[in-house]
C-alpha cells in the first residue's frame, strides 16, 4: 500500500512521516495554507532517504513551470491538482519519474483518467483539498487500467475501512493528520500509517506497488 503524507511544510514533519513508514511526501506549491517555497522543499528533500517518493503539488501551472520547480527542488515527480489538459499532463509525465493527476470522483476527468498519460490518478471529492469525504461508489467509474490513490476525508479512524471498501493502489492524507494547517500531528500520522498497513493486510495485499 502506497502511503503519501501531503502538505509537508517542515523538515521535522517530513522526517517523522518517513520514520513512521510513509512511502511518499507531498509539497504544495499551489496557493494554500500549506504552500512551501521550492528552495525550502529542496532543503528538506536533501535529508530524506532516496527511496522516499517526493512529489510537488501544482494547480494550473504550465508544464514548463512544473518541470522547472520539480527539478529545482530535486523531486521525483509532480501531482497536477487543477484543470490541466491532457497535453500538459503528458508533457509533465514525460519529464518526471512519477506523475499523478488529481481528479474529482464521478467527474468526466475521472472517467477518462487513462488519457492523461500519468502513472496514477489521485481521486478526491467535489472540493479537493477540503478533507471532505464522498461516495466511494464513484470510484467504480475510474478506468480499470489506472492505479488510483484514494484521497479526501481520510483520517486514522477511517483509512483501514476505506482501503477495504475501495481497494486503492494508495492513500493520501493531509488535513486528516494535522494539528493545524501545515503542522502535522505525530500521533495521528502514526495511527494513519499503521491503520493503512492493517487495511491492506486484511485484503491479503500488503504491497500494491
Amino acid at each position: 500500500m502506497f502511503v503519501k503524507i501531503c502538505g509537508i511544510t517542515s523538515e521535522a514533519d517530513a522526517l517523522l512521516a518517513v520514520a513512521l513508514g510513509a512511502d511518499a511526501i507531498g509539497f504544495v506549491f499551489a496557493p494554500s495554507p500549506r504552500q512551501i517555497a521550492p528552495l525550502a522543499a529542496a532543503d528538506i528533500v536533501k535529508r530524506l532517504p532516496p527511496e522516499i517518493v517526493t512529489l510537488g503539488v501544482f494547480r494550473d501551472e504550465t508544464s514548463q513551470r512544473v518541470l522547472e520547480i520539480v527539478h529545482a527542488a530535486h523531486l521525483h515527480g509532480a501531482q497536477l491538482h487543477g484543470h490541466e489538459s491532457t497535453e500538459t499532463a503528458f508533457e509533465v509525465a514525460n519529464g518526471v519519474r512519477f506523475s499523478v493527476k488529481a481528479v474529482v470522483a464521478g467527474s468526466h476527468s475521472a472517467r477518462v483518467g487513462d488519457t492523461y498519460g500519468v502513472d496514477a490518478l489521485l481521486v478526491d471529492g467535489p472540493n479537493p483539498g477540503s478533507g471532505e469525504a464522498y461516495d466511494w461508489e464513484l470510484l467504480n467509474e475510474i478506468p480499470a487500467s489506472m492505479r488510483f490513490i484514494l484521497a479526501g476525508g481520510l483520517t486514522p479512524d477511517t483509512v483501514s475501512q476505506a482501503i477495504m471498501m475501495a481497494r486503492p493502489w494508495g492513500v493520501d492524507v493531509s488535513s486528516g493528520v494535522e494539528k493545524s494547517p501545515g503542522v502535522k500531528d505525530a500521533v495521528k500520522m502514526r495511527h494513519f500509517i499503521a491503520n493503512a498497513r492493517s487495511g491492506a493486510s486484511l485484503l491479503g495485499d500488503d504491497d500494491l506497488l
